[in-house]
Order: C-alpha cells, then sequence, then structure tokens
C-alpha cells in the first residue's frame, strides 16, 4: 500500500537510510522502535474505518443527517484517501518520507479534531474528507519507511509482518472500541481518540526514525489527481442526488456526465504526461488489470456491506453499539485465519483459484444474508454469513495483491502495489454510494405501497438491507466474473522473495 515510486521489485532502496544517495544502506539501531511507531499510526489509520462505521448511526441521529446523505460519513474519508493515495506516495518520496509521516499524523489529529466537534453534518463530511488527505500522506511514508528502515531480508519479513498484523486486527480493534466508546461516552469520542494517538506518535517519530528521499527532480501530477479526484467526487454526488431526485433528474445526470468527462481527461492526462499519477501501462496488462477490477469490485460489495449490517444490528435487532462491535468480531477473525491459510496455498496452487474461490464464498455469504428478517438469529443467519463472506475475502486478498505485481517494470512497481489499497478505497466509496441509493429507493417503493405504520416501517428497512446485499453480491459477482476472464496467472508466476509486501485491506 505504497506510492513509492524508488522502491524496486527486490524490495531494495535506491537511496540509504539517511537520505544520502549512492551509498549502502546502513543498519538502523532504533530500527525496531521506529517499527512501533510506524505501527502505531498505522492501527490509527485502520481503526478509524471501523470506529467510525459503528458510530455511524448515533452520529446519523445526533446530527439530523438524511438517509441519503450518510454515506458521506464513509465515502468523504475514502475517496480523498484512494483519491489521493498515489499523490501522497510522490509526496513523501521527494519531500521526504519522514517529515511527511509527521505531518500526515498532526493533520491526521487536527481533522480528528474538526470531525469530533462537528455542529452539523457538512462540517463532518469536511473533516472526514480532510482526515483521508491526510491519510493519504501518512499511509504511504509509513509503508516507505519501513522498506528504508529494514535492509535485510529476513527482517524486512519480519518488521512488514508485523505492519500486516496490525493492519488485519486494527479493524476487530475498532469494533470493539468504536462501541466502548459510543455506548459509554459519545460517538464523538470515535474521532477524537485519534488525537493523543496521533500526537504521541509523531512526537516519539522525531528523534527515532530516520528521514530518507528518493533521488532525482521531484514530480507531481496535480493535473491527474485533481481530475481523477473531483470526477469520483461527481459519480458519488451523483449516486446520493438520484436517492432523493431519481435517476433522472437534471441534476444526476449533468452529475454523471460531468463525472465521466472528468476521468475521460484522466485518463488523457496520464497518457501524455511525462511523470503520470498513474502510468496506463501498470493496470492495462491483462493479469494486473483484472486483478484490480476485482479489487475495485469488491472493495464496493464489502464496504456496503460493513454500512448495512451495521444499521441492521442496531436500528432492526436493536443491539447495542458495543454488541454490534462484537457482532462483527467473527467477520475479522475469519480474515485473519482465511488470509494467514491463502497465503500457505498460493504458491501450491496458484493465485487465480484462489480468487475464483474467495469470490465464490464470499457471494454466497451475501446471498445468504440477503435473507434476513426483522428478527432472525445472529446465530443461525448473520454469522455463517459473516463467515463465509469474510474467509472469502481472506482467501482472494492475499493472491490479490500478488497478481497486482506480476511482471510490473522495477520504477512501476510502487504504483502497482499501491494500487490494490487504492482500487479498494475508491471502490468502497463508489459501493457504498451506489447501494445507499439503492438502500432507499428500496425503502421509498415499500412504503408506497405498504403504508407508513411501525411494523411497515420495521419491515421497509429489511427490504432496504436485503435488496442492497443482494447489489453487494452482484459486485462481488461481477469480480469473480473479471477475475475468469482476465487472470491467466498460475502458481509459478507469483511473486517469489523478499519484495515488496502488499497489504490488502
Amino acid at each position: 500500500m505504497t506510492a513509492s515510486t524508488d522502491i524496486v521489485g527486490d524490495g531494495q532502496s535506491s537511496v540509504a537510510s539517511d537520505g544520502s544517495p549512492g551509498t549502502s544502506p546502513q543498519v538502523d539501531p532504533r530500527r525496531w522502535l521506529a517499527l512501533g511507531i510506524i505501527a502505531i499510526a498505522q492501527l490509527m489509520v485502520v481503526l478509524d474505518a471501523s470506529i467510525v462505521t459503528i458510530a455511524l448511526p448515533h452520529a446519523q441521529a445526533d446530527l439530523g443527517i438524511s438517509t441519503a446523505d450518510r454515506q458521506w460519513v464513509m465515502t468523504a474519508y475514502t475517496l480523498a484517501f484512494g483519491g489521493l493515495l498515489l499523490l501522497g506516495g510522490r509526496i513523501a518520496d521527494f519531500l521526504g518520507r519522514k517529515r511527511i509521516f509527521i505531518w500526515g499524523l498532526i493533520g491526521f489529529a487536527g481533522a480528528s479534531a474538526l470531525g469530533g466537534a462537528a455542529p452539523n453534518a457538512e462540517f463532518l463530511f469536511a473533516a472526514r474528507a480532510l482526515q483521508g488527505a491526510c491519510a493519504a500522506l501518512l499511509a504511504p511514508a509509513a509503508l516507505s519507511l519501513i522498506t528504508v528502515t529494514f535492509t535485510e531480508g529476513k527482517e524486512r519479513a519480519r518488521a512488514f509482518g508485523v505492519y500486516g498484523g496490525i493492519s488485519g486486527g486494527g479493524a476487530a480493534i475498532g469494533l470493539i472500541v468504536g462501541g466502548l466508546l459510543t455506548e459509554y461516552a459519545s460517538w464523538r469520542w470515535c474521532l477524537l481518540v485519534n488525537i493523543p494517538i496521533a500526537l504521541a506518535a509523531a512526537a516519539a517519530a522525531l528523534p527515532i526514525v530516520r528521514e530518507s528521499k528518493a533521488e532525482g527532480k521531484a514530480s507531481y501530477d496535480i493535473p491527474g489527481a485533481v481530475t481523477v479526484t473531483a470526477g469520483l467526487v461527481a459519480l458519488v454526488y451523483g449516486f446520493t442526488v438520484a436517492a432523493e431526485d431519481g435517476w433522472g433528474s437534471a441534476t444526476t445526470i449533468g452529475l454523471l456526465v460531468g463525472s465521466a468527462v472528468l476521468l475521460a481527461a484522466f485518463v488523457v492526462i496520464e497518457t501524455r504526461t511525462k511523470a503520470p499519477l498513474l502510468p496506463m501501462r501498470v493496470p492495462l496488462e491483462r493479469n494486473r488489470g483484472g486483478s484490480f477490477l476485482a479489487s475495485l469490485l469488491i472493495g464496493g460489495g464489502l464496504f456496503a456491506m460493513f454500512l448495512f449490517l451495521t444499521f441492521y444490528f442496531q436500528s432492526t435487532l436493536g443491539y447495542s453499539a458495543l454488541r454490534s462491535g462484537f457482532a462483527f468480531l467473527p467477520f475479522s477473525v475469519g480474515i485473519i485465519v482465511s488470509a494467514g491459510l491463502s497465503s500457505q496455498f498460493l504458491p501450491r496452487v496458484g493465485p487465480k483459484a484462489l480468487m475464483i474461490g474467495g469470490s465464490v464464498l464470499a457471494v454466497a455469504g451475501l446471498l445468504l444474508l440477503s435473507q434476513i428478517g426483522v428478527d432472525s438469529s445472529y446465530v443461525a443467519l448473520v454469522l455463517p454469513a459473516e463467515l463465509l463472506i469474510s474467509f472469502g475475502m481472506g482467501f482472494a486478498f492475499v493472491p490479490m495483491s500478488s497478481v497486482s505485481l506480476l511482471g510490473v517494470a522495477e520504477h512501476d512497481a510502487g504504483v502497482a502495489s499501491a494500487l490494490v489499497n487504492t482500487t479498494q478505497q475508491v471502490g468502497g466509496s463508489l459501493g457504498v454510494a451506489l447501494l445507499n441509493t439503492v438502500y432507499a429507493t428500496a425503502v421509498t417503493d415499500y412504503l408506497t405501497s405498504h403504508g407508513t405504520g411501525p411494523a411497515a416501517q420495521a419491515q421497509a428497512a429489511v427490504e432496504g438491507y436485503t435488496t442492497s446485499f443482494l447489489w453487494s453480491a452482484a459486485l462481488i459477482a461481477l469480480a469473480l466474473i473479471s477475475v475468469i476472464v482476465l487472470v491467466r496467472a498460475g502458481r509459478d508466476d507469483v511473486p517469489q522473495g523478499d519484495g515488496i509486501p502488499i497489504h490488502a485491506g
């Protein structure tokens, strides 16, 4: 998950740990302390996604956020994060990874303070977008710092094992912490809790983490970053407007057309600029393209599933925020266990079989979730669905990351590795926005034909959830088709050694 452009295929950096070009990297005696600081920062970024999801029903009620607009609490963050991630990696490379890491932490703390004090919905959305922009600086800088700090193969593998464990387990911690804070303090503390963590990590990084920079003249593709981010925002906003005004309204159509024009302009810019944010040769290779497309579609289905299952737990089943967090724990455990198994199976069966099998399991789990009712049993229905989806995603994520590096040139390796996370974040943004509109439409249609009494309203919400789960299943089924049609890589094609580590989560 790094946009670093000077990390080559074998994981080595073109500069020394102290930033001096042309010298052999020196072993940093405080490298394990540095790893601890980086891990804390990564934990905070991972926590932020799940912790806010659990708090969302309470934030919506407190600030009077409409059903159509509630998705902005999630998508404002993921859009800024995914849209600016590649640019953030370039900035960290050329301005200094330690410097950007620290400024990213300080910015994240400030954005969290603004979000925690938000007086209205619009202020909260803006704060979440600022958080995402700071995370886009912080995340690639953190991963690049690990690469230049740990120069020995086995130590680097251990370091990235810690990083990956934090990334995988952090979501589970966030679910519980989010439930605790929301239940016994306020949803606002799910944002405010970032402040002491970020500031402490920044203060500790100053004397311990070493600075490093890339060689060469700094070059930033600002037009590319602006057009792609603006295009994605227009697309998400178009989905949001469609929930209230309908797909045929002039505003909806105008936003969707504007989005298409901006995204087309981004592709043109990337093919003509000397230092593109996203070299088109990276995603257009068949295997990598199939992996990135699958990642985009899976992100859309998975993020939306978390949103609607959260509201189902709290609004329909009447779970507390804390109980909702524990209800999601099997999902986190399933991903961690299956990702470990997938890493062992990958050299034996190859990436395609794992990606296909994982996608099939996830589709089956979502179809099972689409059978929920107003008073369904968690143990009999929701838990098996969670396990199917989580094991499916764990089996799919690991080979997806490996395929993203197949045949990539050394100078494109950082971009290729970052694209897995970028496509998941962007896919999550688009999926949540689209399926939230699907949910709102399904609820409205049900109430129109069945009245607006309490029982009808409860059933209408369930109709919205089940319809959204079916659409999520359809998105992951499309990901499955893209893998079957595009991915041709076998087990002998999987990258070996201690190359660039990827976390797809």
